[in-house]
């Protein structure tokens, strides 16, 4: 028996099979664009999700060389808040509106002024944020009421693909809870506040469990990529919750740290805590009866991304030769600068900033930079100020008086060993990685699994299926070099906040 894990992410979908013990059998990878038709917009089209899933399913099960029907399920996986509107055909109406968009922050003090931010939160478990769904949905029905009038249906990412695959309209607990208009607590749509909103709750899918079984693939999806007809799609999670799933992020104490396109820490809860200054962001676990709350950083691995991009074009071409990583070749410049880059210091707000700072405004920013600065030093710096803003999520989960003791670490930034033991020594935690580099992939699997009867529960299959690495122990002396930098790092979000929407005044 095989389990199927799909993640629908930022720049690409990964879909990967999975055997009932946990190994990868078979994966594929299918990359996309994202637009910025403004700055600080960001759009992608989601035909071009479906493109990539149908095309990595059949190369997966191409590859495998497995009969269709061993496949006992599927998991959907995928990048969260990103605004898919459909009409009455189920034709996609406008780009969607993406998770790191921050257009939304006149609809976000809209929501705040006739909802209150404190009816927000108890609710939602979030103030209003600009990366969310509904401050998007409202921005299309202020700035584009054309639109808005055709549209039927509203979905999130993975949802779109599930409604792809089985024709049916469905979300499930952990994503939905991205969209900000889900009482978090009943596990479902908020009556009351869609009628505050103006927003009917008929455009919006039936919400289930992550585990439950949502639909099966239709006979034309079956011939398009080779799937068995009727093959169970359960409800799966966002890529967060999946993630987490996919190490092991299920009970009291459990704390991951993932660095991808945006960088998150999240910690598991048995209620639904919630931070009253809405600093970090609180959602329903995709483990039944569970929620969870975690701080993201925006620009994480985007930020190494964009360096790479644009200033790296050498070790591109060399790693392309080696036939590695450009990565690689870039982190081991990182690795002959010193602890603390000689004082240059990064700010990852390329998109914004959520946690600490709720502030779409926020820009990237190198400070310190002097003559004897060198390429190696401003990659080491992009690092240490993503790890730095992840430090900052870290000590509010931990006021929140959630335990954070281990902290598990997955992601593309996990895949450096500098990272990693970045990561310990300004965490100041032990840091344990998990042999799994397709963390949300194999989450969504799991759910897979137990939603299809091969496990009894999420714990049974995750007990089994997750393989934990070594332990990385922090360095004392990188500690306190670093936090001598931390120190200030964490001063100058103030000292710019008002620049940078003076800044975005200029745009």
């Amino acid at each position: 028996m095989y389990l199927l894990g799909i993640d629908i992410g930022t720049s690409g979908t990964k879909t990967v099979l999975f055997d009932t013990k946990g190994k990868q059998v078979a994966s594929a990878l299918e990359e996309y664009g994202m637009a910025q038709p403004k700055a600080g917009w960001a759009e992608q089209n989601p035909e071009d999700w479906w493109h990539a899933v149908a095309n990595t399913i059949k190369q997966v099960i191409d590859a495998s060389g497995i009969e269709p029907d061993q496949i006992k399920g599927i998991g959907l996986s995928g990048q969260m808040h990103g605004l898919v509107l459909l009409d009455e055909h189920n034709q996609v109406i406008r780009p969607s509106i993406i998770w790191c968009d921050q257009r939304t922050q006149k609809q976000c003090d809209d929501m705040t002024a006739i909802v209150g931010r404190d009816k927000l939160i108890e609710i939602t478990g979030n103030p209003a944020i600009t990366g969310f769904t509904a401050s998007k949905i409202l921005w299309v029905k202020d700035n584009e009421p054309k639109n808005y009038e055709r549209v039927h249906h509203i979905l999130l990412p993975k949802d779109y693909i599930r409604l792809k695959l089985t024709g049916v309209y469905a979300t499930e607990v952990s994503d939905a809870s991205g969209m900000q208009l889900l009482d978090i607590e009943k596990r479902d749509w908020s009556d009351e506040l869609l009628e505050l909103l103006g927003i009917d709750r008929n455009l919006l899918a039936k919400v289930y469990e992550s585990v439950e079984v949502t639909g099966g693939v239709t006979a034309d999806v079956s011939q398009l990529t080779g799937l068995a007809k009727g093959t169970p799609v359960v409800g799966g999670a966002g890529d967060q919750a999946a993630g987490a799933i996919g190490n092991g992020i299920i009970a009291k104490g459990h704390v991951s740290a993932t660095i991808g396109t945006s960088g998150v820490v999240f910690a598991h809860t048995d209620k639904p805590l919630k931070d009253p200054k809405g600093r970090i962001q609180t959602f329903c676990h995709a483990l039944p009866g569970a929620w969870h709350v975690m701080g993201v950083t925006q620009g994480a691995g985007l930020s190494l991304r964009w360096y790479r991009d644009n200033f790296c074009t050498n070790e591109q071409h060399v790693a392309e030769d080696m036939g590695c990583d450009p990565y690689e070749l870039m982190t081991k410049e990182a690795a002959q600068a010193e602890v603390g880059s000689k004082g240059l210091m990064y700010l990852p707000y390329l998109m914004g900033e959520r946690t600490p700072h709720l502030d779409p405004y926020a820009k990237g920013v190198f400070f310190g930079i002097a003559p004897s600065h060198t390429k190696r030093d401003m990659i080491r710096a992009i690092m240490e100020g993503v790890t730095y803003s992840l430090r900052d999520c870290l000590t509010l989960i931990h006021d929140l008086g959630i335990e954070t003791n281990t902290v598990r670490v997955s992601g593309g930034g996990s895949k450096s060993a500098l990272w990693r033991q970045m990561q310990a020594d300004i965490y100041d935690r032990p840091v344990t990685t998990i042999h799994a580099s397709e963390g949300p992939a194999l989450g969504v699997a799991i759910l897979a699994g137990v939603g299809t009867g091969v496990f009894s529960s999420v714990e049974e299959a995750c007990e089994q299926l997750i393989d934990y690495g070594e332990g990385i122990q922090p360095n004392t002396a990188n500690h306190q070099r670093y936090m001598q930098f931390y120190t200030l790092y964490a001063k100058l979000y103030a000292q710019l906040k008002d620049t940078f929407k003076a800044h975005q005044a200029l745009l």
